[in-house]
């Protein structure tokens, strides 16, 4: 069953996409999927269906993102098309089973479906409901409509769904009003020179490849280590470095140890919610930094700090025009005659677990026990294509949780356990 919940909002319009909504727009094509995001929700034991329309009602009303659809040009090019009112199905489900494992099974088959970008609004939600009591509300929205940083706004406005306080982020359509000003065009100009300027120098190759593959070469592989967790926290607070530091500055030595390759080439995945008008986006607003880091010969403290260093101008030049990249890209692997690898990645998706050294500091022994609780898995092979190299780290107190999707033609499965128990071990190692 399901019913059509109306909303209605400021905003309306249609314009080509923001940079934010362009930058993961291709990466949605190259991936063939949506790219859902969002959660499953307990809910308090005296909700019911007419709650859950509420926060659909609330989400949908406040911002624009929620309720932008697409549309092709002439020339099958996206444009964003904010509506200002409408109506959006809420499905309702009635199960016998566990209703945690029913929620968490629906959420995938909502993840994994393709989102219908023009006629679909791009969010889904349901209400589970075990015995005839709503226990869990179900919500995934396209990446194209909010990030990781995005979702964790919406999860602070459905705790106190304050329909008073305005929203005082920049827009889409805005942004791409701005984007397409003299001052956006400065602002992309010079974030693509620094661009250039590595593109020009780094060297073309990421990784060795492998001819210890097999079909299907595209695989899923969870690792997740408290030990690395602990060692992370005594690390910052010797250095007074942050744990991003810590942890980019592990997978650097660790990827460098088992390619071969130095300096470190990675695309960070940047939030880019430090710039003016952008703190309390919902909308997709995060492009790719690119990080150089050379880890060659030099104790751990030091390679911390030269992270500190590359991520300040990756963060500093990730905000561009997405199209204006790619041309650049393809003008200098012609001039350079040889194609540059930039199929790595590193996404730091702690969001509301991003704990940093406060108390207690562990100590080595107390780090050396913990290793006993690692846990190394290959999670499933990929079905469609992925990068090369992309790593996650994910919101999990307690633990440094990665999830990393490989190219096993490019990486070998052998190569990947290496590169995870060699970060372990970079991290313990700098603390004994």
């Amino acid at each position: 069953m399901r019913i059509l919940v109306p909303f209605e909002g400021d905003g309306s319009g249609s314009s080509e996409l923001s940079w934010g909504q362009l930058e993961m727009w291709q990466t949605m094509c190259r991936h063939r999927s949506s790219l859902g995001i969002g959660g499953v929700l307990p809910l308090d034991g005296g909700a019911t269906v007419e709650d859950v329309a509420d926060m659909v009602r609330f989400m949908m009303s406040r911002h624009q993102s929620l309720r932008t659809r697409l549309r092709f040009d002439a020339a099958d090019q996206p444009r964003q098309v904010v509506s200002s009112a409408g109506e959006i199905p809420l499905e309702i489900i009635d199960t016998d089973e566990d209703p945690a494992g029913f929620a968490a099974a629906l959420w995938t088959r909502y993840h994994d479906v393709v989102f219908d970008y023009v006629h679909e609004w791009p969010m889904r939600a349901a209400v589970v409901r075990h015995r005839g009591q709503p226990t869990h509300a179900v919500f995934v929205c396209t990446h194209l409509a909010t990030d990781g940083f995005g979702l964790n706004v919406l999860r602070a406005e459905l705790s106190t769904m304050d329909r008073a306080s305005p929203v005082t982020a920049t827009q889409p359509l805005e942004q791409a009003r701005w984007q397409r000003s003299p001052a956006g065009r400065r602002q992309s100009d010079a974030a693509l020179a620094y661009w250039e300027t590595v593109l020009r120098t780094i060297p073309p190759g990421r990784f060795r490849g492998s001819d210890r593959w097999h079909e299907p070469t595209l695989q899923e592989v969870n690792f997740s280590s408290p030990a690395a967790h602990l060692a992370t926290l005594a690390i910052a607070a010797r250095t007074t470095a942050n744990t991003s530091s810590v942890l980019l500055a592990a997978f650097a030595v660790a990827l460098a140890t088992v390619t071969g390759v130095n300096p470190v080439v990675t695309q960070v995945v940047v939030s880019n919610r430090f710039r003016p008008g952008l703190a309390g986006s919902v909308s997709t607003v995060s492009h790719p930094g690119l990080c150089v880091i050379d880890v060659a010969g030099v104790p751990f403290d030091e390679a911390v700090v030269r992270v500190w260093r590359a991520l300040l101008r990756a963060n500093k030049n990730a905000y561009f025009d997405p199209a204006g990249k790619q041309a650049l890209i393809e003008r200098v692997e012609r001039e350079r005659g040889e194609p540059v690898d930039l199929s790595c990645f590193y996404n730091d998706r702690r969001v509301r677990h991003r704990e940093e050294p406060n108390g207690h500091i562990p100590g080595a022994p107390e780090i050396s026990a913990a290793r006993g609780r690692t846990t190394l898995r290959w999670v499933r092979p990929i079905d469609g294509s992925s990068e090369r190299f992309f790593f996650h780290i994910n919101d999990v107190p307690g633990t440094v949780d990665i999830r990393l999707s490989v190219d096993t033609r490019y990486v070998s499965p052998a190569d990947t356990e290496a590169f995870l128990h060699g970060m372990e071990s970079a991290l313990v190692s700098a603390v004994a």
